[in-house]
Parts: C-alpha cells; sequence; structure tokens
C-alpha cells in the first residue's frame, strides 16, 4: 500500500469554491492544514467560503476566475504564485448545468456548458502542470459526475461533458505513471449532493416557468448528500490516493449496475430511483 499523501502545509487550488462541493473541499483541507487559492466567478461566495475556514495558520487566496475565459485561465498560476509558494493540489470542480432534451438544447448552449465543464478542466490543468510537476508528491483532482458513469435522457450535455472529463483524467493519468510523474491523478463521481446546480442549470428555450419549476424540484429530489461529507469524502481518497472516488451511496450503487449491465443499467436503475 502506498504512503497517504501529506497535505498539512501544503497549497491546493479549487475553482468553483464559492458553494457546493467546492466548498466542501475546501473545508476538508483547511480541517489539514492545508493552504488554499480558491477561485470563482461568485466573489461574494468566495468570501463566504474563506470566512468559513479562516485560521490564523492558514494562508487563504480568493480569485476572481471564469475557467471558460482562456486568457484568465493561462494567467492564473501567475496570479496564485503572488500568494503561494507553490501548488501541489489542483481541484478542477467548475461546473454548470443545462435542462432539457437534446432536441430543445441549442448549439450555443451545449457549447457554452462544454467551455466550462471540459475544456474548463483541460485549461486548467494545462495552466497549472508545470507547477505541478515541479513538486516532489502532487495529485491532479478532476470532478466528474455519476453522470460520467450513465447517460440518461434529459442530460446529454451534462453527460457528454463529465464523460469527457473521465476520460480525459483516465488517459492522463496512464500517460503520467507510464512517465514515472511525480502527478497522480484523481477522478471523483459525485452522486446527488445537495448543491445549487439544478437550481442554477440553464433551461431550455421555450420552456415555461412551470416546466422550469418541476424540473428543478424533481432534480433537487436527489440532491441529499450534504457537501461537507462529499467533500471529506473527496479529500479522504485524495490521501489514500485513489484513482477514482465515489461519492455517495447512489454513486456506489450506479457504479455497481453499470458494471452489471452495462448498456440496459436503467432499467435496473428505475427500481430504485422512480422515474
Amino acid at each position: 500500500m502506498s504512503k497517504a499523501m501529506q497535505l498539512e502545509g501544503r497549497t491546493a487550488v479549487i475553482t468553483g469554491a464559492a458553494s457546493g462541493i467546492g466548498r466542501g473541499i475546501a473545508i476538508a483541507l483547511a480541517r489539514r492544514h492545508c493552504h488554499l487559492a480558491l477561485a470563482d466567478v461568485n466573489e461574494t461566495g468566495l468570501a463566504e467560503t474563506a470566512e468559513l475556514i479562516a485560521a490564523p495558520d492558514l494562508r487563504v487566496s480568493c480569485h476572481r476566475l471564469d475557467v471558460a475565459d482562456a486568457e484568465a485561465v493561462a494567467h492564473f498560476p501567475e496570479v496564485v504564485r503572488a500568494s503561494h509558494p507553490g501548488v501541489v493540489l489542483l481541484f478542477n470542480n467548475a461546473g454548470v448545468a443545462l435542462g432539457g432534451t437534446f432536441e430543445q438544447v441549442s448549439a450555443a448552449d451545449f457549447e457554452w456548458l462544454f467551455e466550462i465543464n471540459f475544456w474548463g478542466v483541460v485549461r486548467i490543468t494545462r495552466a497549472f502542470l508545470p507547477l505541478l510537476q515541479a513538486s516532489d508528491d502532487a495529485r491532479l483532482v478532476n470532478l466528474s459526475s455519476v453522470y460520467g458513469l450513465i447517460g440518461p435522457p434529459g442530460e446529454v450535455p451534462y453527460a457528454a461533458s463529465k464523460f469527457a472529463v473521465r476520460g480525459f483524467s483516465e488517459a492522463l493519468r496512464h500517460e503520467f505513471e507510464l512517465a514515472g510523474s511525480s502527478v497522480g491523478v484523481t477522478v471523483v463521481h459525485p452522486g446527488g449532493v445537495a448543491t445549487a446546480i439544478a437550481d442554477n442549470a440553464r433551461p431550455p428555450a421555450g420552456a415555461t416557468a412551470e416546466q422550469i419549476a418541476e424540473g428543478r424540484a424533481a432534480a433537487n429530489k436527489l440532491l441529499r448528500l450534504s457537501p461537507e461529507i462529499a467533500g471529506e469524502t473527496i479529500v479522504r481518497g485524495v490521501e489514500r490516493r485513489q484513482p477514482r472516488v465515489l461519492v455517495g451511496s447512489d454513486a456506489r450503487l450506479i457504479a455497481l449496475l453499470v458494471r452489471l449491465a452495462p448498456v440496459s443499467y436503467l432499467r435496473l436503475l428505475a427500481w430504485f430511483v422512480p422515474r
């Protein structure tokens, strides 16, 4: 068994840190005395996260960052280095959701989601890779989803982006392993975590207010796990150098069903989750 990764006194970068899972990760890392560079487009939320984890011996910096802005991402490592001597952990957590079937979703909205959920991960990884490789022990942590394990109807753009994150992460891990790199890769598949992602999801064009409210209410019923528990689960997996982390009992169940029925898993899943 490999030695546990030591996080105390190290520095982590977290995107999407203003709320939800990103905030949960920040809380779990701060508990381990890990210094933090927090990034998000929501500056008010960032300040709230920083206030929650503030401690005399903890170095925390907050940065407004849109991961879809290629130029801002390219310069972001320099910004982080102004507050922190180095980076050994990168959590690509920022993400958005989009409602509607494939036919309802416009090409522009599909591309908007991919710019954040997938290309944001690729850009941030490329930007910070030199800093990670400069460490004797570093880890890249990419947030996929249970929708990176299954592709349910009504989630075509989101599932496509999360399968892409999974494929990117797994292939990159194998490249690093073959090269003997000091950078490990963890891909995370959260189940239903109680975040605001459903409430903030961009609705399909033409949807009525009633349809949007019903869709969000149905989605929120599946979002039950505390973000703090999710964050602790993820950070514990990073400490153990796990290549894959399943967050929540629903994620573990879905992973099992996919193994049992790689094509017809939705039929099995219907026994556990009402349509």
